[in-house]
């Protein structure tokens, strides 16, 4: 059982527990298939760019990258989503990477591609690569770079966005809102022409043993993991003890209701009944019309995704003090 605490007047989760415990297996096979492709690429590749969820700062990284892919190429971890991000312990993140060996952390919003951390990636990644031994590629004058991160944290939108701000390109990859929607890796693609900067990218490949139950409930929340693979009420209930840990109540009016709660199954049918989220089931007696839980449930997580309930991050930090 989870211990609890009263606050507002209200018996609040301290831990969280989850009865279905599957959530760490989700490793498709493009995604095996993908770091294969990866290693065979290294020797074409000039610097590692890691892209992974401001929001989950410390968790779900893909300890494959460090092992097969980053501890042979200079690497940089670019933290996107930061507009979604509670940053007051950026200082924090940053020395937790150092001590991890990550000497390059930037943070990044990819929508906007005329940021202070859009553009400071290509003169990072040119420098590093000066100061590094290219072997192979000694004589090449063009750089190149590999994508690599679990999926849907804004690879390919990082990707766009360069080419936004160095060539004025439009797009060059597609961007969805669903995990793995890269496939394969794709041939280069040029996003700077001074210095000239090609990137690949490629597919998010997904830690095959998540580290525990929680961990994966962060990345599902963060939409990294599909909905339907976790259960959408284990990411709401996941998301709403999340809130009530911080004191973030703001919930109660974007779900249209009365006060705060614990209780997930309470808050989402009282939020179906007050905003009139209704489904069909098929009885014995005929057609019976019931609260849309599922719906609640979806629209409670797409509101944490949109940035409703104010700049999160999902790690908990306070032993990281600045």
């Amino acid at each position: 059982m989870a211990s609890s605490v009263v606050r507002y007047g209200l018996r609040m989760r301290e831990t969280f527990s989850v009865v279905n415990q599957d959530v760490a297996q989700w490793f498709p096979g493009h995604m095996a298939k993908g770091l294969n492709q990866m290693q065979r690429k290294l020797k074409s590749v000039d610097c590692i760019v890691e892209v992974h969820d401001a929001r989950i700062p410390i968790s779900g990284r893909n300890p494959l990258f460090e092992r097969t892919l980053s501890a042979i190429k200079p690497h940089v971890l670019v933290l996107n989503k930061m507009d979604l991000a509670d940053l007051r312990h950026r200082n924090s993140i940053v020395k937790h990477h150092t001590k991890e060996g990550i000497k390059h952390v930037i943070f990044t919003n990819c929508k906007r591609p005329e940021s202070r951390g859009i553009k400071s990636i290509i003169p990072t990644v040119a420098e590093m690569i000066k100061n590094t031994e290219r072997y192979n590629r000694s004589e090449e004058t063009v750089y190149q770079l590999m994508v690599i991160g679990v999926p849907n944290v804004g690879k390919s939108s990082l990707i766009n966005a360069l080419r936004a701000k160095y060539l004025r390109k439009s797009k060059a990859t597609q961007v969805g809102g669903l995990p793995g929607i890269t496939q394969s890796v794709l041939e280069k693609i040029k996003v700077c022409e001074d210095p000239k900067v090609y990137l690949l990218d490629t597919p998010g490949v997904l830690a095959p043993k998540i580290r525990d139950v929680e961990t994966g409930l962060k990345l599902a929340l963060a939409a990294t993991i599909k909905d339907h693979l976790v259960g959408e009420e284990n990411i709401a209930d996941y998301l709403l003890y999340r809130l009530n840990k911080n004191g973030n109540h703001s919930y109660v009016k974007y779900l249209n209701l009365e006060e705060p709660t614990d209780n997930i199954r309470q808050l989402l049918g009282l939020a179906a009944v007050n905003n009139g989220w209704k489904r069909k089931v098929r009885t014995q007696s005929g057609t019976q019309v019931i609260p849309d839980l599922q719906l609640s449930a979806s629209k409670f997580i797409k509101g944490f995704r949109m940035g409703v309930f104010g700049p999160m991050i999902l790690d908990d930090l306070e032993n990281m003090k600045d």
